[in-house]
């Protein structure tokens, strides 16, 4: 038996921190409570998305086992603890975005700490976050997009399916993750939209090309019926994309596939499903598409967020000045 803290209110409302004879897995278990109300209502509360929620654990747990390694007590924290952590995520070469996102993890749990009353302390909050890095979203022009869309086979039965892949990533610019979560009635083919659900489980309707249209309506004639064939359990996958084995496709194996035939084409060994949705972005927006469109295609929050890729044209015009112009 040792010496742990345990919490008891005192007469401002306000838990603070008391030696008792228990076992030092109390302040553990209870801690662990906290976090798992805490990720509960970012849930229900915020809708937060599914990878949002574990990626805030981690961050929190991190940070919860940083204290525990210097002897600092969660109750005691202050500003200068907050500041010792950030320094230490930026010696540890930590990007930016990545600190950004860790700092907004743990503030969090310490509002929702203050909110159940056993944090007091809240100088933590004059702490700053470091800005984010202001990077300018990797693209592909067009004739390099064409010649992906071409790369699958077109006979094969993976290469049907890839090609329908492709196709409405670029067709749409729809996340990865929402590509894996579409259904077969994700997809109104006599209206040419798809029913996409996005971050925070919120639903839009997106609207998809002809060219896309024509390779999914190929994939689920020629393709599919095979692939769902060779699904063993009785129970068949009613996901849009199937695997090699008739079942979901992750989102992992499209980044993959997506990978694969980057390399194929232009030996690009870094290109993502998210730089076909940067492509599609700056490919309409060059064409004069309004911003605000786009906005609500993407499915961003913030137009601040779509008006990254009008940088990208504005790079692209200067480009193009700079090589045609005969006084440039």
């Amino acid at each position: 038996m040792r010496y742990c803290r345990v919490f008891e209110k005192n007469s401002t409302g306000c838990l603070h921190n008391m030696y008792d004879y228990a076992n030092i897995e109390i302040k553990a278990r209870i801690m662990d409570n906290y976090l798992k109300n805490f990720l509960q209502s970012l849930k229900i509360e915020k809708n937060s998305a599914l990878l949002t929620v574990r990626a805030y654990e981690k961050d929190i747990q991190q940070f919860l086992r940083f204290l525990d390694s210097k002897g600092f007590e969660l109750l005691d924290l202050n500003y200068l603890t907050l500041r010792h952590y950030l320094a230490l995520l930026k010696e540890q070469k930590y990007a930016r975005s990545t600190i950004a996102r860790k700092m907004s993890a743990i503030r969090g749990f310490l509002r929702f700490l203050k909110r159940e009353s056993l944090l007091c302390n809240n100088t933590w909050e004059i702490v700053s976050t470091p800005k984010k890095e202001k990077r300018l979203p990797k693209f592909l022009y067009v004739d390099e997009v064409l010649e992906l869309l071409d790369a699958p086979p077109k006979e094969s039965v993976l290469g049907c399916r890839d090609r329908a892949i492709l196709e409405v990533l670029y067709g749409t610019g729809i996340r990865v993750a929402e590509l894996a979560d579409l259904t077969l009635s994700s997809v109104n083919m006599e209206e040419g939209y798809i029913k996409v659900k996005g971050k925070g489980s919120k639903e839009r309707i997106v609207p998809v090309g002809k060219y896309a249209l024509q390779a999914v309506a190929v994939y689920l004639k020629k393709s599919r019926p095979l692939l769902d064939a060779r699904q063993r359990n009785k129970d068949k996958s009613l996901a849009l994309f199937l695997n090699r084995f008739g079942q979901d496709l992750s989102d992992r194996s499209v980044r993959r596939l997506v990978q694969k035939y980057g390399l194929k084409v232009s030996n690009k060994s870094n290109l993502s499903p998210h730089i076909l949705r940067h492509s599609f972005a700056s490919h309409l927006l060059n064409a004069g598409a309004d911003l605000r469109a786009v906005q609500e295609i993407l499915g961003h929050v913030s137009v601040s967020t779509t008006q990254i890729y009008t940088h990208i044209t504005r790079e692209e015009l200067k480009r193009t000045y700079l090589k045609t112009h005969p006084r440039a």
